[in-house]
């Protein structure tokens, strides 16, 4: 039986996940303690010494059917550059984990799915804006014209009452900036 096991971070916590399956089966233990997780099944024992001391009261555990999930407090925001105090100091009874190679090319080929995915969204609501454009009433028209061109983009407004009173205002998305560019 090879055991893996590989850690993530958020501000907040640490998640040690342990690739096992049938834990409960397998008598699974874990003991958290403020600088270490001691882990033990039929058969092996991980023994992680912490890198940076957490909080035991708000760290726990959960046994899936694939895996052992145990989430760490950390005490301090502070982010972790590895697991362990020293990077060799996992102790482990047999058999010996094997850590995950990530699959860069995968990822890679993944993200590009994602980003066909939103190119085919954006075409989409191209499309509709046409739609509604080519469906509209010359006066409509005229204020989906006049919003856009005048807020630099930023605005799509249909309500040509509103629109012909005065010069569109830039309102470019929260958190964002709109610039000039000469």
């Amino acid at each position: 039986m090879s055991v893996r096991f590989d850690w993530y971070q958020s501000e907040a916590k640490v998640v040690v996940t342990v690739l096992l399956k049938n834990a409960p089966e397998k008598n699974y233990n874990v003991k958290i303690e403020a600088d270490k997780v001691h882990m033990t099944a039929d058969g092996y024992e991980l023994l992680l010494h912490l890198l940076h001391p957490i909080v035991v009261e708000r760290s726990s555990h959960k046994a899936y059917t694939t895996k052992v999930e145990i989430t760490l407090a950390k005490e301090t925001g502070v982010r972790w550059e590895t697991l362990e105090q020293n990077a060799n100091s996992a102790s482990l009874a047999a058999p010996i984990p094997t850590r995950q190679v990530k699959n860069w090319d995968r990822l890679v080929s993944e993200e590009e799915k994602i980003e066909e995915k939103e190119a085919k969204g954006e075409a989409a609501l191209s499309q509709l804006f046409k739609k509604i454009y080519s469906s509209s009433t010359p006066e409509v028209q005229k204020a989906m014209n006049k919003s856009f061109s005048e807020s630099g983009g930023t605005v799509l407004s249909t309500n040509w009452n509103e629109v012909s009173k005065d010069k569109v205002d830039i309102k470019p998305p929260e958190g964002t900036e709109f610039r000039n560019w000469d």
